[in-house]
């Protein structure tokens, strides 16, 4: 019987371990993927927008030499906060249900790696799932095809071919720049009428300047209708329009799963998407369950971040050590 389970292993999650273990409490971590499985899924070569010691967690600085770290940085990072504090971690392990049970603990059931199922009791649950597993799909034909990602990696194996970009914000910017950088033929596609505020101050003037000089092919007011494969339709201003395309990266963004919090009874505000919960505590409804980080935000994942996310874990910590030692 575990005291405490934390599902996801991201740096919120493990704040929260690291958190516990400071009031004697030793939590058992389960991540379906490998730690800090979605700064690993970020593009190779990405730099953080924060300042390192805005990233780190469980009292372990976070040294580099220049000003923003890399993801590189981030990734070693974490891996020494979890040896060095020794954090329980059940790495390529899926939560495929949380139960409650009838005295009050929960029932937490596992597939691993190799197949086998377990499961776990435990008195208290925190979820940390994030949202980068969960894109946002548009839901058009052809978006299953092959040729169609929601994530964007590295540039290199596309040189020479047609791509086109989908979405206005910075995941969109940063691959096209990187796609024309590697010799790609970009298409950048955007529902929105003018470049979106949330673009990063110093890029901006840059993909701009791309953009003017026609080194990638920039569509305002434009969505995407179909995906084929050997290219897709755009509706601009009311006009269909027959592109050739050999590759789709749809950066539409991303969104948090709620089959945990359904199964669980967690309310969740059916405008924001937010869980219920007390943000003194980051208890929600159910009596037992916690939450930390970007999945307390609901639908709006540009609230929350590593940088404020990171402090959950401190808040819970003591409400779960006060009830415990009650």
């Amino acid at each position: 019987m575990e005291q405490v389970i934390i599902v996801g292993a991201g740096p919120c999650g493990m704040s929260a371990a690291a958190e516990l273990q400071k009031r004697g409490i030793d939590p058992l971590i389960i991540e379906k993927g490998c730690v800090v499985n979605s700064i690993y899924g970020y593009p190779t070569f990405m730099n953080f927008f924060s300042t390192p010691e805005l990233l780190e967690i469980a009292d372990i600085p976070f040294i580099i030499s220049h000003e923003k770290p890399t993801r590189q940085e981030a990734l070693a990072y974490y891996r020494e906060v979890a040896e060095r504090r020794k954090l329980r971690i059940r790495t390529y392990e899926k939560v495929e249900e949380i139960k409650r049970r009838t005295d009050g603990t929960f029932a937490v059931r596992t597939t691993k790696r190799n197949g086998v199922r377990a499961e776990y009791g435990t008195r208290f649950v925190v979820i940390a799932t994030g949202y980068y597993d969960n894109p946002n799909y548009m839901n058009i034909p052809g978006e299953d095809l092959p040729k169609v990602s929601h994530y964007f990696k590295e540039a290199h194996s596309y040189h020479g071919m047609k791509v086109a970009v989908i979405g206005g914000k910075n995941s969109s910017v940063d691959a096209a720049m990187d796609l024309y950088r590697a010799g790609a033929d970009v298409t950048w596609i955007y529902r929105g009428g003018e470049y979106s505020p949330s673009i990063k101050a110093w890029v901006r003037p840059v993909f701009e300047s791309m953009v003017n000089k026609g080194w990638i092919k920039a569509m305002f007011n434009t969505e995407v209708k179909s995906i084929h494969e050997d290219h897709i339709v755009v509706v601009r201003n009311g006009e269909e329009i027959k592109l050739e395309n050999e590759v789709v990266f749809a950066m539409t963004g991303y969104r948090p799963d709620r089959t945990f919090f359904n199964a669980l009874g967690v309310k969740v505000h059916e405008e924001t998407g937010e869980p219920e919960h007390n943000p003194e505590t980051m208890e929600t409804n159910v009596p037992g369950v916690f939450i930390a980080g970007v999945i307390a935000a609901g639908n709006d994942a540009n609230v929350i971040f590593i940088e404020n996310g990171r402090f959950h874990g401190g808040i819970l910590a003591q409400e779960i050590s006060r009830r415990m030692a009650g």
